[in-house]
């Protein structure tokens, strides 16, 4: 049975599944009807992060131009262009066991790809969730559903898969930027042109 979340809580993953080493985070959404005639694509992207709470290096941004970490600790299953259908748009893989030591957190963001060229923004998302599944089970875990209506916000902090104490937790975070991407590369300590 999935722990349904709401922002700012946080739960851990391995107390309670002490085995857990490979898990599935899927994340989806709906646009809504009266949009602005351009069509939307999501992005779903993996910042991972040491404790300072920046990026390493630029190759610790896992997306759909840099699709799996080096370590294979992170994998990104490839960009949905629509976002169409039912169920996951977008999923990123990952292995707990494989996640290098100086890395304590893997922060999951949502992009609107050109934005403010298409004027695009969250408000004009909806029904928009993640989720991370125990892989070797298929057992959903965790599910939180964003809820909120972002107005302006052309970039959202999902959620966070975070170490402590040797275990695994996650932190439903839905926190929204303005910039896009390009913010949270900031954010990140990364230089995104």
């Amino acid at each position: 049975m999935a722990i349904n979340l709401s922002k700012g809580q946080k739960v851990s993953l391995t107390k309670d599944n002490p085995g857990l080493k490979n898990i599935l985070v899927g994340l989806g959404w709906d646009v809504n009807a009266f949009d602005s005639g351009a069509a939307f694509d999501l992005d779903a992207s993996a910042f991972l992060a040491g404790a300072n709470g920046k990026c390493p290096t630029e190759k610790e941004f896992i997306f759909y131009g840099n699709l799996e970490h080096a370590s294979g600790a992170v994998k990104h299953m490839g960009d949905n262009l629509t976002g169409d259908g039912e169920g996951d748009d977008e999923q990123i893989k990952v292995d707990l066991s494989l996640i290098p030591s100086n890395i304590e957190k893997v922060a999951f963001t949502v992009t609107i790809y050109d934005a403010e060229g298409r004027r695009q923004n969250f408000g004009q998302v909806s029904n928009a969730y993640i989720r991370i599944v125990d892989e070797m089970t298929g057992t959903e875990i965790v599910h939180f559903d964003l809820g909120e209506d972002f107005s302006i916000e052309t970039a959202v902090v999902v959620g966070e898969l975070y170490k402590n104490n040797g275990e695994w937790k996650f932190n439903a975070i839905g926190s929204g930027f303005q910039g896009g991407l390009k913010a949270l590369c900031a954010h990140y300590g990364i230089d995104a042109e």
